[in-house]
């Protein structure tokens, strides 16, 4: 059985390369532009990790990590945020919240499969 992960960006061309990358590493991917459809995929498919761009049309990629570890079944699940906003300030903001990493932009295509791997319980 394949792992299943989520990616959360608005934008098509870093969801997109991302889920390609993914894809080609054996993960089960599954993906959403907005907010509002990552947290009913979440729910849905019980991924085991979900990667969460920070900026996101409706909602922050930091309130939807808040809002998933409110809720008991997807309390635990790692988050990885992928985001161009690497200030100092902007990168302890994310990882207050628990069980959460990031990954800079631009990834690193060679390696992003790879990275996401470590983070997976």
């Amino acid at each position: 059985m394949k792992t299943k992960i989520v990616i959360v960006d608005d934008n098509a061309n870093n969801l997109l390369l991302e889920e390609d990358l993914l894809l080609m590493a054996n993960f089960e991917v599954f993906t959403a532009m907005n907010a509002r459809d990552a947290l009913l995929t979440i729910k849905r498919e019980t991924p085991k990790i979900i990667i969460l761009d920070v900026q996101l049309p409706d909602m922050s990629g930091t309130e939807v990590a808040k809002i998933l570890r409110d809720e008991k079944e997807t309390a635990d699940i790692p988050i990885v945020f992928v985001t161009a906003s690497v200030l100092p300030a902007d990168i302890d903001q994310l990882l207050c919240i628990p069980n959460s990493a990031y990954i800079s932009k631009p990834i690193d295509t060679r390696t992003f499969a790879q990275q996401i791997s470590l983070y997976i319980k």
